[in-house]
């Protein structure tokens, strides 16, 4: 078994799941301890200025062996994992030398990981797979690129002969929460530009994400008894019925792809007296971006004039922006990548993340971030798996990159 599957599956054993309920930070406790596990890793390494900041941000810095200044490069992985699935208990399954066929994932519960479902399974027959037992999530986003920049670190530190630039490490807690780098220290970290490790099947690279917002609408209704309710009782769960049913149906994310952007409503709460709509928003394009957010306090406006003043309120929280105009001037970065992963023997596959990333906003911190694969599938749920190859090449290209920048005359 290779260094950075070991690595790997010692590191899903740690419940890093974020949580949007707490004001903690980071907001959950396995992230510390997870993070204090990687300093301790990290020092046996050698690497002895690494170190837990008060916002369980894990940094470390590999100094170059070299007598000529080249660029410092940044690789970034986040701790925790997604809040919206089970993340305690993980118990990964080895598929060696996968046949094809359906995966039972869990026996009892007739829980099966399908090709018919999942047709990127087709792309590795005869590969071997790490999959979830059917009850959490793997953990692959982002462990799995935790896992990759640590072994290429080992190989570098246990290969002293292989030139190389001083190289920036930083692990976030709470990127899945938009919270990754709320903390971020980018003037310590150091680096020219970075590259986040963190999702994508692989050979994917990407320097787009979605512009996103977040809204809460707040809908207030009117709660007596039931028994002497007509004329009077206004029931918030129902008319909000209305707002939801205002928004475009062929603009969600199971009708969109590419570079088409959504309106995805994730949770509604609600008694009678008072019902809140949570949607998040995203669109590649920030001028339709502004439009989207527009339309939601339009919607808002209009069922007001039905519904009476006040009872829906619209709130807007933008939470990161679009990373491309800010690498595109740096565009060099990206070429390294895509030369990077053709040196591995992969075609580069260019994509925008349909999500974000911590580059989204580090980039607009001033530090050029764009996302490289850790070759993991079906991320936040139980039917998430990754390939072992693939989380070797993801370690190969990282390789690839430091070897392209200790090149740069």
């Amino acid at each position: 078994m290779s260094n950075v599957v070991q690595r790997f599956l010692r590191y899903v054993q740690f419940d890093t799941q974020s949580s949007e309920t707490t004001q903690a930070v980071p907001s959950t406790p396995g992230q510390l301890e997870f993070g204090r596990l990687l300093i301790d890793e990290l020092h046996e390494l050698g690497i002895n200025d690494a170190y837990l900041s008060e916002y369980g941000v894990v940094y470390a810095t590999l100094p170059s062996n070299m007598d000529k200044e080249v660029p410092i490069v940044g690789f970034i992985a986040h701790m925790d994992t997604s809040p919206d699935m089970a993340g305690a208990n993980v118990s990964p399954q080895m598929v060696p030398n996968y046949d094809g066929g359906d995966i039972t994932l869990n026996t009892d519960h007739n829980i099966v990981l399908s090709p018919k479902d999942f047709p990127s399974l087709n792309e590795y027959v005869g590969k071997d797979l790490i999959t979830t037992d059917g009850t959490t999530l793997l953990g692959a986003d982002d462990k799995a690129g935790i896992a990759e920049i640590m072994t290429a670190l080992e190989y570098l530190i246990s290969h002293p002969d292989v030139p190389h630039g001083t190289i920036s490490i930083a692990f976030t807690p709470d990127e899945e929460i938009g919270a990754g780098v709320d903390h971020f220290d980018v003037e310590a970290f150091g680096a020219d530009f970075a590259y986040t490790v963190d999702g994508g099947m692989i050979g994917e690279f990407a320097f787009e994400t979605f512009n996103a917002a977040e809204a809460k609408v707040r809908v207030q209704g009117l709660s007596v008894h039931p028994g002497t309710a007509k004329g009077v009782m206004i029931n918030s769960m129902l008319i909000a019925q209305d707002f939801i049913n205002a928004l475009p149906s062929d603009e969600t994310p199971a009708t969109t792809e590419g570079y088409e952007g959504f309106y995805h409503l994730t949770s509604v709460q609600g008694t009678v007296e008072k019902t809140v709509l949570t949607y998040i928003i995203r669109d590649f394009d920030a001028d339709v971006f502004a439009k989207r957010k527009q339309f939601l306090l339009d919607a808002a406006d209009q069922l007001n004039r039905k519904h009476g003043p006040g009872t829906f309120q619209v709130q807007l929280r933008d939470q990161y922006p679009n990373m491309r105009d800010k690498i595109e001037p740096v565009y060099h970065i990206v070429e390294i990548a895509l030369e990077a992963i053709k040196n591995a023997n992969l075609e580069p596959l260019v994509k925008p993340v349909r999500g974000g990333t911590d580059g989204s906003r580090l980039s607009h911190m001033g530090l050029p971030t764009p996302n490289l694969f850790t070759g993991g599938h079906n991320a936040h749920g139980k039917f998430e798996f990754i390939p072992t190859f693939a989380m070797e090449k993801a370690v190969e290209v990282i390789l690839n990159i430091i070897a392209l920048i200790a090149d740069t005359d």
